[in-house]
């Protein structure tokens, strides 16, 4: 089997589901019968889904917002811009796959193994085997999805060059961070730049707004907050679009945020080793819904162009932890710094353990929140009842005690993820709610809690 590395979300990419461009005679033959392979080209420009045979070999197209002020529009490698090259990946004289060569001068026509027989089929069953993939929002689920996540990209990259511009040299240093720990945390940024274009490209491929960059407060004021901080906003930028991907209709979409995520993953793990805390103290990583990582988000959000499209994810009233393990300095209570030194991995225990009393407090609906204020937290939920624990493929409560108005207490659950001799169920960064109800929920159906949430989710600092 041979397959042609396909161009990305180009501009004039094919929008119309089912419209199958045009290839070269020889190309359709060689790829007729074989349903795990789709070929999907077009010219740069072009108007029309359709493609002729002459845009079907051009060796690139180049990806970018065209007409957008942003930084994320530019073409040139080095501002980190996007830029797809149709390339064949097959035998060739040179032993390589020439991305300036066309398809046809790539393939070579296979000789069967053993005559007259066909090759056996694969397994039954799998989605998205045979059809044109469409890298562009299907439904208003996807775009306020996709929106969701372009406005967690384009925080993070406006935080990681925060920090580098607010503290200097010797700030991080003292911290315990080197200028290549510091220039890693650049090219986190610049990993950022590839994520926004990859979320705008798609969002306005089909024809749709697209936010562009906000302006943003951050509570730190040290380079171990500022650190602290960003392991724990992209662990909530992770979980939300973990929680997003299964149920986003264009699963072509899904494919590629999910290459973004698993960048996200290694980001949160670096920032912990940066703490550190032990890079990663859980088997599982949880996910969250959209409402759930709006509601983390959108406070750090103070104002956005006019232009920018509404979010239309619920946004609840917050939860705070009072007294939340803190990484940074133990004990919190009297502000001792944490000994510990940025490392590639740390022999600690957790910092918190079952049994531990979680003294929370709550706000009650109406807050203005987000951009310029112009949303208002809410909930539909009932009474304040129990404290779920969004962990581990998980969900576990706790009875909500001594409520006063808008305070209670609740006591960290113990438990495994797989009973007796597995890692603890809660661990790491992780996530909190007041409910209303203990309602059963599952990771891939966690939305269903949505209705029945007070207050929350918090960033939980079990470990």
């Amino acid at each position: 089997m041979y397959v042609l590395a396909l161009p990305l979300l180009s501009a004039a990419f094919a929008r119309v589901a089912g419209a199958v461009p045009a290839f070269a005679p020889e190309l359709q033959a060689r790829w007729a019968g074989d349903g795990a392979v789709n070929a999907v080209s077009s010219a740069s420009g072009a108007s029309s889904p359709s493609a002729s045979s002459s845009s079907s070999s051009s060796a690139s197209t180049s990806v970018s917002t065209a007409g957008s002020s942003s930084a994320l529009t530019s073409s040139s490698a080095s501002s980190s811009a996007i830029s797809a090259s149709t390339s064949s990946v097959g035998p060739s004289s040179s032993g390589s796959a020439s991305a300036s060569a066309s398809p046809t001068d790539s393939f070579t026509t296979p000789s069967p193994t053993i005559s007259g027989v066909a090759l056996p089929p694969g397994p039954l069953g799998g989605i998205g085997l045979n059809v044109t993939p469409v890298y562009e929002p299907l439904s208003d689920f996807d775009y306020q999805s996709m929106l969701l996540g372009l406005h967690q990209e384009l925080i993070e990259l406006d935080l990681f060059h925060n920090g580098l511009a607010r503290f200097s040299e010797q700030e991080f240093a003292d911290a315990g961070l080197t200028p290549e720990d510091m220039f890693l945390i650049e090219f986190m940024a610049d990993q950022e730049v590839g994520h926004a274009t990859m979320f705008t490209n798609m969002i306005e491929a089909a024809g749709l707004n697209a936010t562009k960059s906000c302006s943003y407060s951050y509570p730190f004021q040290t380079v171990r907050e500022f650190i602290d901080f960003c392991q724990k906003l992209t662990r909530f930028g992770e979980s939300g679009t973990y929680g997003f991907i299964p149920h986003l209709d264009s699963q072509a979409s899904a494919s590629l945020i999910t290459q973004a995520i698993t960048t996200e993953a290694r980001q949160q793990l670096i920032f912990r080793q940066f703490e550190g805390l032990f890079p990663m103290p859980e088997w599982f990583i949880p996910s969250i819904t959209q409402s759930m990582q709006w509601t983390l988000l959108a406070p750090y959000i103070t104002s956005c162009p006019a232009d920018s499209p509404r979010v239309e994810w619920q946004s609840f009233p917050a939860l705070y932890i009072q007294n939340n393990p803190n990484g940074t300095i133990i004990p919190a209570a009297n502000g001792t710094f944490n000994n510990s030194i940025a490392a590639i991995s740390t022999n600690r225990t957790a910092l918190s353990t079952p049994g531990t009393i979680l003294n929370l407090t709550w706000d009650s609906p109406g807050q203005s929140v987000g951009p310029n204020g112009s949303y208002s937290t809410n909930s539909t939920a009932g009474s304040p009842a129990f404290v779920a624990w969004i962990s581990q493929l998980n969900t576990t409560y706790t009875p909500l005690t001594n409520i006063s108005g808008n305070s209670g207490l609740t006591q960290q659950p113990g438990g495994n993820v797989f009973g007796n001799n597995s890692a603890p169920l809660i661990n790491s960064t992780m996530f909190i709610a007041i409910t209303d109800s203990d309602l059963f929920v599952t990771p891939y159906n966690l939305s269903q809690l949505n209705q029945h949430v007070v207050a929350g989710p918090a960033v939980y600092q079990s470990g």
